[in-house]
């Protein structure tokens, strides 16, 4: 188990609300952990998810799959104002290249 939730998606951030370092785990987004050092905090939220697995598997529920895991196609619909469309493809025309790549590159 402990190797399974190496694949999960961690963060640790300071909230001045709480005047403490929070750990989060992106996949499990209800949790959280807080502690005075950092490293307490991802070892907090860490032994958190692990708990939160062995539970859910006590109860037979499905358990989030790993973003690390995951397959992506590069491939998603972003819906734009018309204006910004035809101002993005003026641009991509006249840099030479497709609008595609000109908003990948934007998102970089």
């Amino acid at each position: 188990m402990a190797k399974e939730i190496d694949h999960y998606t961690y963060r640790v951030t300071w909230s001045k609300e709480d005047q403490e370092h929070v750990g989060l785990c992106t996949e499990f987004s209800s949790l959280s952990w807080l502690a005075k050092t950092p490293e307490k905090a991802l070892a907090g939220i860490r032994k958190l998810v692990h708990e939160c697995i062995a539970d859910m598997q006590a109860q037979n529920e499905a358990v989030p799959e790993p973003m690390a895991t995951k397959n992506y196609s590069g491939k998603f619909m972003v819906r734009i104002p018309p204006e910004t469309h035809r101002m993005l493809a003026i641009q991509a025309t006249e840099s030479g290249v497709s609008l595609n790549r000109l908003v990948s590159s934007k998102l970089h």
